[in-house]
């Protein structure tokens, strides 16, 4: 073989293992025979060629070609190329949809349990089509006027806290909370001082006065309580019989507090003296002589 021929080969053999090899990065089985289908959309959301198409998430195809036309309403024409042992029955529809967060577009296979077996696409045939709003279209739909609503609460709740904090009242609260707190350590300043300086002096006055009182009630207990018990009901005897005694008009105090005519005697008796005193003081001379050279 000359050096002309080997380059040839060479070139030959790069460009089949260029090719395979593209293909098979991009998906592409080259081997493998595959049967044509299409489907109409009016917006493919990014799906483009080589995209997977999926039965039930199992991939049996990819998308070999998408065309479009700006003019008709269903703008794209999207190729699919299914492989030749799957066979598509009627009421087989084609559903454009969300591949994973990043995993972009796909096409996923959707058939009917109840049309019949027996009816089969052909290779050419136009499927029925249809679009899956995906994650992010449920977020758009769902999940977005919710946030947009939680944002108006939020921007209103933020103003209204600012509005309250900014209000004089809330200020004259806070000034009124920390006069109170210093109130409050100033108190707790004096308890502490009074826990550490004057609780130790009572606690030592109250521990005498337990002591005193110990003492108290010791004493008492080496009282004789039933001898005095007997004294005291004694002595009470005796002042009821001196009672008895005062009232009867046998004795002489019984006579002195009993007797009507001793005690006008004694009244007049005192009274007799008075005037006498008095006729004293007034004529001294009737009663008192004094001589010099010793008369009468």
């Amino acid at each position: 073989m000359t050096r002309e021929v080997k380059v040839g080969l060479l070139v030959v053999v790069s460009i089949f293992i260029l090719f395979f090899g593209l293909n098979f990065l991009k998906g592409i089985e080259i081997f493998k025979s595959t049967n044509s289908y299409y489907a109409v959309f009016e917006d493919v959301d990014g799906l483009v060629k080589s995209c997977p198409v999926q039965i039930k998430g199992y991939k049996v195809g990819q998308i070999e070609e998408v065309t479009y036309d700006f003019r008709k309403s269903a703008s794209f024409v999207v190729k699919l190329s299914v492989s030749k042992d799957i066979s598509l029955p009627r009421g087989c529809t084609v559903e454009l949809f969300d591949n994973g967060l990043v995993g972009g577009k796909a096409i996923r296979l959707m058939f009917k349990e109840s049309v019949s077996q027996e009816l089969y696409h052909q290779p050419g045939d136009t499927l029925p089509s249809s679009s899956s709003s995906g994650l992010m279209g449920v977020l758009e739909r769902d999940v977005t006027p919710k946030i947009e609503s939680i944002v108006i609460q939020a921007d209103s709740l933020l103003r209204s806290l600012r509005a309250l904090t900014e209000a004089q009242s809330l200020r004259n609260t806070l000034a009124s909370i920390e006069l109170t707190t210093a109130h409050l350590a100033r108190g707790s300043s004096q308890l502490n001082r009074i826990i550490d300086t004057d609780f130790p002096r009572i606690i030592g006055d109250v521990h005498a006065l337990t002591t005193d009182f110990k003492q108290l009630t010791g004493s008492l207990k080496k009282i004789d309580f039933v001898a005095m018990s007997d004294s005291l009901t004694q002595t009470l005897s005796n002042l009821q019989l001196f009672s008895e005694k005062l009232h009867a008009k046998e004795g002489s105090l019984g006579l002195l507090i009993n007797d009507k005519d001793l005690y006008f005697n004694l009244s007049n008796t005192a009274d007799n003296a008075n005037k006498l005193l008095i006729d004293l003081q007034q004529n001294p001379k009737k009663y008192v002589h004094f001589s010099i050279f010793g008369r009468k």
